[in-house]
Order: C-alpha cells, then sequence, then structure tokens
C-alpha cells in the first residue's frame, strides 16, 4: 500500500462527512443569500436593473450571476443528497429575479437541512456515479466531498461573489466568510 493509500485508509476511518458537508453548505448558502440582499438593496439605490446584475459575469465566456447561484444550489444539493442517501432534487433553473434567486437559495438550504445524518455514515466510501452527457465520473464518497463537491462548490460561490464585487456592489471577505 503506497503511502497516500495508507493515509486516505486512515482519514476515512475518522472523517464525520456530514460534519464536513453540511454545515459548511448551509454557512455558505446563508452568506451567498445575504450578498443577495445587498445585491439587491445595492442596484435599488444605484438604478441598476435587476436583469443587468443577474446578467453579469466575469468574462464574456463564463456563466452569469443566476446561473453561479443556480450552480452553488445544484452543487449544495448534491452534496446532501449523494452523501446522505438520498435522490438529489431536480429545480428548473428559471429563476430571473432576486425575488426568486432568494426562494432557490431558501429552497435549496431547507432541502439540506432535511437530510438525515444517519444517512451520511459509511459515505466516505460509498461509490458516487455522476453521469453527464459527455463524461461520467465515478468517486468514493471521500474523494467526490474533498476532490469535487466542496470545490465545484466553492467556485460558484466565490464566482457569484466575484460578480458582484467587480460590479461596484460593497462586499468584502467577512460578507463571503460570514459570522
Amino acid at each position: 500500500m503506497s503511502q497516500a493509500s495508507a493515509v486516505l485508509e486512515h482519514d476515512t476511518a475518522q472523517i464525520n462527512m456530514y460534519a464536513a458537508s453540511v454545515p459548511v453548505v448551509l454557512n455558505a448558502l446563508n452568506n451567498l443569500k445575504k450578498i443577495l440582499a445587498k445585491a439587491e438593496a445595492w442596484a435599488a439605490e444605484k438604478g441598476v436593473k435587476e436583469e443587468t446584475v443577474l446578467n453579469a459575469r466575469l468574462a464574456l465566456d463564463m456563466l452569469p450571476f443566476a446561473k453561479q447561484i443556480q450552480l452553488a444550489s445544484d452543487n449544495a444539493k448534491g452534496v446532501a443528497a449523494r452523501l446522505g442517501g438520498v435522490e438529489v432534487p431536480s429545480y428548473a433553473d428559471t429563476e430571473s429575479t432576486f425575488a426568486e434567486l432568494h426562494e432557490r437559495l431558501q429552497k435549496t438550504i431547507d432541502f439540506v437541512k432535511s437530510v438525515d445524518a444517519k444517512g451520511f455514515v459509511g459515505s466516505e466510501t460509498r461509490q458516487i456515479v455522476m453521469k453527464f452527457p459527455n463524461r461520467t465520473f465515478e468517486f468514493t464518497g471521500l474523494a467526490y466531498l474533498t476532490g469535487f463537491a466542496i470545490p465545484n462548490f466553492f467556485f460558484h460561490v466565490t464566482t457569484a461573489y466575484a460578480i458582484l464585487r467587480h460590479s461596484g456592489v460593497p462586499l468584502g471577505k467577512p460578507d463571503f466568510l460570514g459570522g
């Protein structure tokens, strides 16, 4: 057994998959709700159209702000469902207003909170298979959580934050980290 395999095997015996995932995504989703509220207030104060903010992006080939929120939501519910042993709920991705994005974030928070911690027991070694049109990913639960799900979730949360910050919304690190 390689040293890396020994470390991974040792670590899986000690990780609480629920504690390493659910509180992390809930904190970020709640902070994202507050960031979204700040963006909404800023847009109203500055006379910036809602659609301008929702369609803002950092680069032409990147997805817009609203889609970043949707993808952060998708990743959060995917983490909770796949590791919690329940079906991943499907959301339509039709949000086109601040109010609809607030609703989506709350629906995601409510779902993540609803997944029983007991379903996470043993998920570090559970096989996770994700099928996309051009690719299939296969992971153990721990590899999914640490190497795919959390990094992907925070990519979209960070990109949403950066789009707003770049647009002029007065945000700082405390808004991103919360508390």
